[in-house]
Parts: C-alpha cells; sequence; structure tokens
C-alpha cells in the first residue's frame, strides 16, 4: 500500500510540476497562468494533449518542439520530475499524517522559485504570498514543535538574510530574504539554522564548480533561491538527525 500511494503521488507530482513550470516562468513575466494556453515559445503553435505529457513528452519528441524542431529546456522536465520524486519523498518521510500537507506545501513552492529564480533571478511576490496563508493555517493545525518555534525560524530566516543585505552592499536580494523568512515559518527553529548552513555550502562548492568549469565569470550573480531550497527541503527532512550526528561527534 505504501508503493501504492508513493507512485501515485510521484504521477500527481509530475502533473502538478508540469503547472509549476507554468507559474514560475510566467508569473515573473506578469504573465497570465492560464492564457494563452501551453505553446511553444519559438514558433508560437499551441501544445496538443500528446505534447503535454510530463517528462516523456519532451523525451519521446528528442527534446526538442515536434513542430519546428526548436530546443526545448531541460528545465521543463526538470521540475515535473522534481515535483514528482518530492512529492513521493514527503510522502515516505511523514506518511499519511497533517504533515505531509505542510511538506506538499513546502515541496510545490520550492519548485516554483527555483524555476523563476534560475530563469530570471527573481523570486515573486505573488507566489510567496499566495502559499504563505496555507502554511500558516497547516502550521497551525499541526505543528511538532512549539509553535514559537515557528514564528522563531521566520525571523531568524528573514532577519540573518536581511543582515547579509545591509553588510554586502544590497549583494542578497529582497526575494531570499521573504523567501527564507517563509521556509522558517514552515521548518522551524533549530532547523532554520541548518538550512542556512547547508545552502551556503552548496552555493559554495557548486558556485565553485562553475567557474572551474567556466561557466559563469568570477564575479557574476548566481541565484540563491535554488540553494536555499535544497538546503531547507533536506534541513526539514533530516535536520535533527543532522543535529544529532554533530553533536555526537562534537562530544564524542
Amino acid at each position: 500500500m505504501t508503493i501504492a500511494i508513493a507512485i501515485y503521488l510521484f504521477i500527481v507530482g509530475l502533473v502538478c510540476g508540469s503547472f509549476f513550470n507554468v507559474v514560475g516562468l510566467r508569473v515573473p513575466a506578469k504573465q497570465s497562468v492560464i492564457r494563452p494556453p501551453s505553446h511553444c515559445t519559438s514558433c508560437k503553435t499551441q501544445l496538443g494533449s500528446r505534447d503535454l505529457i510530463p517528462v516523456f513528452s519532451w523525451l519521446l519528441a528528442r527534446r526538442q518542439c515536434r513542430h519546428c524542431g526548436t530546443k526545448v529546456s531541460f528545465v521543463y522536465p526538470l521540475g515535473e520530475l522534481a515535483t514528482g520524486v518530492l512529492f513521493a519523498g514527503m510522502y515516505l518521510r511523514f506518511g499519511l499524517s497533517l504533515e505531509l500537507i505542510s511538506a506538499l506545501l513546502l515541496a510545490s513552492l520550492l519548485v516554483i522559485i527555483t524555476v523563476s529564480d534560475l530563469k530570471y533571478m527573481l523570486i515573486p511576490n505573488k507566489v510567496l504570498l499566495f502559499f504563505l496563508p496555507f502554511m500558516i493555517v497547516a502550521r497551525i493545525l499541526h505543528h511538532e514543535l512549539p509553535l514559537w518555534q515557528y514564528i522563531g525560524g521566520a525571523l531568524f530566516g528573514g532577519g540573518i538574510l536581511l543582515l547579509v543585505h545591509l553588510f554586502s552592499g544590497g549583494r542578497m536580494g529582497f526575494g531570499d530574504i521573504k523567501l527564507f523568512a517563509v521556509l522558517g515559518l514552515v521548518i522551524g527553529l533549530p532547523n532554520t539554522i541548518v538550512a542556512l548552513l547547508l545552502s551556503c555550502l552548496l552555493g559554495v562548492v557548486i558556485g565553485g564548480m562553475l567557474q572551474m568549469l567556466g561557466l559563469i565569470e568570477r564575479k557574476q550573480p548566481v541565484p540563491f533561491g535554488p540553494f536555499l531550497a535544497v538546503g531547507s527541503l533536506i534541513a526539514y527532512a533530516f535536520g535533527q538527525v543532522i543535529i544529532d550526528g554533530y553533536f555526537s561527534i562534537l562530544f564524542a
């Protein structure tokens, strides 16, 4: 039964991920997520049902538009696949529980902002404001930690990046500040601290690798939202395990 539900949520995630791609690409560009219907951004041909099967349409069309032959970005299937994996993974981690609601909301938000930040280096306020009330209600309905720890997570997340913004001359964007405040509200303290450390570590390692490969310049701006997303997801699912492991090594 567990495997069947995980497979079901994986498929649901693939479908939702297709829509999340649309939201992440259109909202920052101030476009409707409904009109026009899905179409090739090159030849403007409206896509049919055979073009909209998550992941598989991209593979079967050999990663290109079947109408004009233009290459289709890997971001589309990646967003779909990531959502499917996250939906199934969150279920396997939290089971059929009230916490799963917060987990699926978190995964949905992070897929959207990752697509948006990678494409435009922008985290839309509209997306954050849409998810925020749902996340607040979900946290009030179910909270494994005392509520003050979730409030503290929001204050720490937003506050620490605001300080980075002030002391870095604005190199940390306000979108990242607001995003981390929302994430802190969901994952709470001390997981927010773990998320920050993981995000910075990922940023340094991956940013360094991209520089070594010549894919980015030394002082070229790199979106921090995706690193916050990955760091927060790891901290949310395994934060306490990481903390316990750290202290067991520290005091061994």
